[in-house]
């Protein structure tokens, strides 16, 4: 396991808490971004994060909404369906990493879980130069609209066949991407990936991914 260093996001509207694990010669960046009420504290992101770190790629893992905000999300669970405040969040943390000196140089990747990866890909489009791949685990993707068609980081969808609505929902948003793009549906799994081998394989794919397209030789 790589050593966690935890961060202070300052960023114009909001203060987050970030956990960035970078193994030595770590030439890129995922951040993790979550949904549905989850947070950095995510195992299953960190189990991800963990695996990636195997393979020499850092992450960012962060809090998308304030303590407050998350306050109020626990009660009303609308905050976490709100795809453009996500979005700008996350370009935010995209600007933040691009002014740390620790981090900037690294390419960037976004994995995105739930709703967060539908803010994923619209933080792709607005930051189209800073970010180089784009994962979705179990993503709604599909609440990314009509910005679906304007993404153009490479992005693999994650899916578990035994969760047919986002499968359905998955299979739309890839007929509407327009970028370098793929559908991986993983046997047997559900939603969380709970089953045994079904984490393993998304991590796998995941790591796969990202190898490939945040390399320097990608360019």
């Amino acid at each position: 396991m790589f050593e966690l260093q935890s961060r202070q996001l300052d960023l114009d509207d909001a203060e987050l808490t970030a956990d960035v694990r970078l193994p030595p010669g770590a030439s890129a960046l995922v951040v993790f971004v979550h949904g549905s009420g989850s947070g950095r504290s995510s195992p299953r992101n960190r189990y991800v994060a963990e695996s990636l770190a195997e393979r020499g790629l850092g992450s960012l893992l962060f809090d998308l909404l304030t303590v407050s905000e998350q306050r109020l999300d626990n009660l009303t669970g609308e905050l976490r369906f709100n795809i453009p405040l996500l979005a700008k969040r996350l370009v935010r943390v995209i600007d933040w990493i691009g002014h740390d000196s620790a981090l900037r140089s690294l390419r960037i990747g976004l994995f995105g879980a739930s709703t967060g990866a539908a803010a994923a890909l619209l933080a792709a489009v607005e930051r189209a130069d800073a970010v180089y791949a784009v994962v979705s685990r179990g993503g709604r993707t599909d609440l990314a609209g009509p910005a679906l068609s304007q993404v153009r980081a490479p992005t693999l969808q994650i899916v578990g066949a035994q969760d047919p609505l986002v499968v359905r929902l998955n299979r739309q948003s890839s007929q509407a991407l327009r970028c370098v793009q793929r559908l991986d549906i993983v046997p047997g799994a559900t939603h969380l990936f709970e089953e045994p081998g079904a984490l393993e394989e998304v991590a796998r794919l995941a790591g796969d991914w990202f190898a490939e397209h945040l390399s320097m030789e990608s360019s």
